[in-house]
């Protein structure tokens, strides 16, 4: 089994919150997700407004509170996923991406699915 992160982006600042229909439809599908032993954990993040990043510049650490004027897009919402092949993850992300089409279609997003790292890369 091979492990994978959805990212959901949006834009910062939406203050619209999720439709119902959208909530009903993941929960169906997170629960369907979950028994068939893909969905591993996730859940929605709050806005930037009280995050803290620690940024790493040329050997400097600094603590930078939010709100972030200059951020766009934001990450939402994430879910830590596990599958047998990449075209599984793949679908399964086509799957609940449409459910955001279907049911919150007044929404620009990103979904990102991306594998997560078990050791060191590969050596080519």
């Amino acid at each position: 089994m091979t492990r994978y992160m959805g990212l959901v982006k949006m834009a910062e600042g939406i203050t619209e919150p999720p439709p119902q229909s959208l909530m009903d439809a993941m929960d169906e599908f997170v629960a369907k997700s979950a028994a068939n032993g893909s969905f591993l954990d996730g859940g929605g993040l709050f806005g930037t407004e009280d995050a803290i990043n620690f940024v790493v510049r040329k050997g400097e650490m600094t603590r930078v509170d939010g709100p972030y004027a200059e951020a766009k897009e934001v990450v939402g919402g994430w879910a830590l996923l596990q599958f047998e092949s990449e075209e599984e993850a793949v679908e399964n992300m086509r799957e609940m991406a449409q459910l955001h089409v279907d049911h919150w279609p007044s929404q620009e997003l990103v979904i990102t699915l991306r594998q997560v790292a078990e050791g060191p890369p590969p050596s080519e």
